[in-house]
């Protein structure tokens, strides 16, 4: 299987290009990786973001780690983006969204992922106001992906979750939700995450990574990887214990027919947890996943 590695690990830590990406290739081994927008804002005015970003594409490219995609962080997940309540918020939304797809291709990366958005707590219990809601966000990742394409991107990856407030959040809405986006300027694909599809308290008997990669395997452009207990939302890196096993994720994976699927591990510390134990966590997270999972 194809192992990366998502950045989020360096945020508030590692902010430095060239140390970073020396440390994903010298000390993590790996050649594929996913930036995270929590280590630059795509709203930042252009000149100053785009400085930052050639920083970044330069340190990864002579290091000889590819930097495969963008994906929204903590931040971004934070906002209601294309599923507010408010019309403003959404096309605010919309025209973040514009300036990923920019970041992300000044940045040499082919693909744009990230969560889709929420609603209110009054919308979700709506039926018609989710499906309007629902329709609406299909036209703005249909533009966004006709503005990708004239940028050019490749594709856009819509990240899943087990929030009923969001779409997608499930694997039959995910399949639905893919299946109302076929045909759009550049391919939207999904991309799932371990801990979300095996995060029990909401999606009960659904709580089943093979599950979601059978039914989803046709749309599944890219993979977050992390350790979880499936009580909650962990990005638990793998020196904890946890029920997501090498024996599951070689077994799922196969299965599903997903081999050629990046897998990048997403690990999300606490601000407040000692820099060089997190980096001690990291290096024998990414040792005993070459070693488990083949390098």
């Amino acid at each position: 299987m194809n192992l990366g590695l998502n950045l989020s690990f360096a945020v508030k830590r590692w902010l430095k290009p060239e140390k970073l990406a020396s440390m994903c290739r010298e000390d993590f081994g790996v050649n594929h990786v996913q930036f995270t927008w929590d280590l630059i804002n795509p709203w930042w005015p252009e000149e100053l973001r785009d400085e930052m970003v050639k920083d970044y594409r330069n340190a990864f490219e002579k290091t000889g780690v590819q930097i495969d995609a963008t994906f929204g962080g903590l931040a971004s997940y934070s906002y209601a983006q294309l599923l507010a309540p408010a019309k403003a918020q959404r096309e605010a939304a919309f025209l973040f969204f514009k300036r990923a797809v920019d970041m992300t291709v000044d940045m040499g990366a082919k693909i744009m992922g990230t969560p889709a958005g929420g609603m209110s707590y009054e919308d979700a219990r709506d039926d018609g106001r989710r499906e309007s809601l629902y329709r609406e966000m299909l036209v703005y990742i249909k533009k966004l992906a006709e503005y990708g394409r004239m940028k050019g991107l490749k594709e856009i990856h819509i990240e899943a979750t087990p929030l009923v407030t969001e779409f997608p959040h499930s694997p039959e809405v995910s399949v639905n939700m893919m299946k109302d986006l076929e045909g759009t300027a550049i391919p939207v694909k999904l991309l799932i995450d371990w801990g979300h599809a095996l995060y029990k308290p909401l999606l009960k008997e659904e709580a089943d990574i093979e599950l979601w990669f059978q039914q989803c395997a046709p749309y599944i452009g890219s993979i977050h990887l992390q350790q979880t207990d499936g009580q909650w939302d962990r990005h638990w890196d793998f020196t904890k214990e946890g029920i997501v096993t090498p024996e599951l994720i070689k077994h799922a994976t196969k299965n599903a027919g997903l081999q050629d699927i990046m897998q990048y591990l997403e690990v999300v510390t606490i601000f407040e947890d000692d820099d060089d134990a997190v980096y001690e966590r990291m290096k024998k997270t990414m040792d005993y996943l070459h070693k488990e999972l083949g390098k």
